[in-house]
């Protein structure tokens, strides 16, 4: 997890840099074509906001998306102490995720809905997390935005996505009662995230796509992650001599 999250910041270390090779408009587009004429952003929006206010539903959704910073920790903590004999494969297949989404945000770095619309490609866009976060943290906002949002084009795939469809794959195997709540926090996060101008439908999408993938690839490679692992340690017992 550290790893992923400098490599994940790494390419904000250049602002301008990074602003240059952003792509802005293909999930703008593809996301019209999923709403029928209309980003579901902006239908949802519309629908269930109230602009220049916060709703309770609004404040509702934010602690939801704000939840996923622990999620991926606790499902694999639960898995540990419940369901010992899943908990590697647990962690290699939510730690892949991260790593693999990561080197798409590298190679080609979208925006989200919240940084078009700033941009002025949807300016009718809200960051209802932002507005929600101001609200509740007052001057604490800018400090805890800056720490875990480092790099605010790395949208597509969505990880906060995919690593909650994986969780509740591998909570899944635990039990029916493990599996609802997994899935339940899924399909709500994946509503918020929508609704409050974090990702586009599309990134959601991609998301899922790279969750199913790992958990169908993911088996056939263990025996090369082992092999690997054991390498890695094999070299740190040399360096530490």
């Amino acid at each position: 997890m550290w790893t992923f999250i400098v490599v994940h910041e790494l390419p904000y270390d250049d602002p301008e840099a990074l602003k240059r090779r952003t792509r802005v408009d293909y999930p703008i587009a593809c996301d019209r074509i999923l709403g029928l004429g209309s980003q579901p952003t902006l239908r949802l929006q519309r629908a269930f906001g109230r602009p220049g206010r916060a709703t309770p539903l609004d404040h509702a959704l934010v602690w939801v998306h704000w939840a996923w910073f622990f999620e991926p920790h606790a499902v694999s903590a639960w898995m540990l102490w419940r369901h010992p004999e899943r908990f590697t494969r647990t962690a290699l297949m939510v730690s892949s995720l991260f790593h693999l989404g990561c080197a798409v945000y590298v190679i080609v770095p979208t925006a989200p809905p919240w940084w078009a619309g700033e941009q002025g490609r949807m300016p009718e866009v809200r960051r209802i997390m932002a507005e929600v976060g101001e609200r509740t943290w007052g001057r604490l906002w800018t400090h805890l935005y800056d720490f875990l949002g480092g790099n605010p084009v790395a949208a597509m795939p969505s990880l906060h996505f995919a690593s909650s469809v994986m969780a509740a794959h591998m909570l899944s195997e635990g039990g029916a009662v493990e599996a609802t709540i997994g899935w339940s926090y899924a399909a709500l996060l994946g509503f918020a995230l929508i609704y409050l101008g974090e990702h586009y439908a599309i990134d959601l999408l991609a998301g899922l796509t790279l969750a199913e993938a790992v958990r169908l690839i993911g088996p056939r490679a263990m025996p090369a992650l082992r092999q690997a692992s054991r390498a890695i340690q094999r070299l740190e017992a040399t360096a530490r001599g």
